[in-house]
């Protein structure tokens, strides 16, 4: 069995990226799934996703850009279901935290007669390093709406860690982790650490769920802002404001704290101009 792949789903992304390193690292035989990739995969190209899971072992699931956005739990539903029919034994779903698409998302992988397992992830510490937060972070702010709500933001290389156990490991299967940081942080925390990271001022700017979705409609359009203020609206709300011991659990280590993110990430250049 150790002979045959697994897919990556989006193996270009934040986490797919590391979870296809580390696997490699491992000596393990890795299939990367992504719309450029040497065999193709496209949620959007339902004809890719067959060829792409022929004679895989498993694979590691993600949605792109959200499983929030229209038709993404019916597709992954679809992909289950090819998945079944081409007798791929396990797969492990990337979800996120608090957010209602995201669980019907859950109930669909559950229900599909294929061996699984569920990371529920909190928020990316590496928005800030990697994603739209980044250029913020760069001119000084970091404006973001929800208050003073705490998050349990999670490293992402916690979750690959997690996502890899899963996929190579046994004693996973069935299991629900609910991966967070070891604790909880307002956007005024994060900002605090990044300052002392970075060795300058990184201001929380508040702001308003109209304030966000202009901004985002900027950079996306208005019908990305829509979907993505919407989760802000739904998940900024205190709900999430706990942790787990999932990160202990799967891995039996705790997991990484953001002050040491944010230092490594300044160590590497992360927030530079050329980065």
């Amino acid at each position: 069995m150790q002979d045959q792949p697994i897919l990556v789903i989006g193996a270009t992304g934040k986490t797919g990226q590391r979870v296809a390193s580390r696997l490699d690292a491992r000596g393990l035989p890795v299939r990367r799934g992504s719309r450029s990739s040497a065999t193709p995969f496209d949620w959007e190209a339902p004809e890719t996703w067959a060829p792409a899971l022929h004679g895989v072992r498993a694979a590691y699931v993600t949605y792109f850009p959200d499983l929030a956005f229209p038709g993404a739990v019916d597709k992954l539903g679809a992909l289950c279901e090819t998945a079944r029919d081409l007798d791929v034994e396990h797969l492990v779903l990337l979800s996120g935290r608090g957010e209602h698409h995201a669980r019907l998302g859950e109930d669909v992988v559950r229900n599909s007669g294929v061996d699984f397992t569920i990371v529920r992830a909190a928020w990316f510490a590496q928005n800030f390093s990697e994603g739209y937060l980044r250029d913020p972070v760069l001119a000084g702010v970091l404006p973001m709406p929800g208050g003073d709500i705490a998050e349990p933001i999670i490293d992402i290389d916690d979750i690959a860690d997690v996502a890899v156990a899963a996929l190579t490991e046994d004693g996973h299967r069935g299991q629900l982790y609910e991966v967070t940081g070891p604790g909880l942080m307002s956007f005024a925390d994060m900002a605090d650490d990044l300052s002392q990271a970075i060795g300058h001022e990184i201001r929380h700017v508040p702001i308003s769920f109209e304030e966000f979705h202009g901004t985002i409609a900027e950079a996306g359009g208005a019908f990305v802002a829509d979907v993505f203020t919407g989760i802000a609206r739904e998940t900024l709300d205190g709900r999430n404001a706990h942790i787990t011991d999932d990160v202990m659990r799967a891995l039996g280590r705790s997991p990484r704290d953001f002050m040491d993110f944010a230092r490594e990430a300044a160590q590497s250049g992360a927030w530079t101009s050329a980065a």
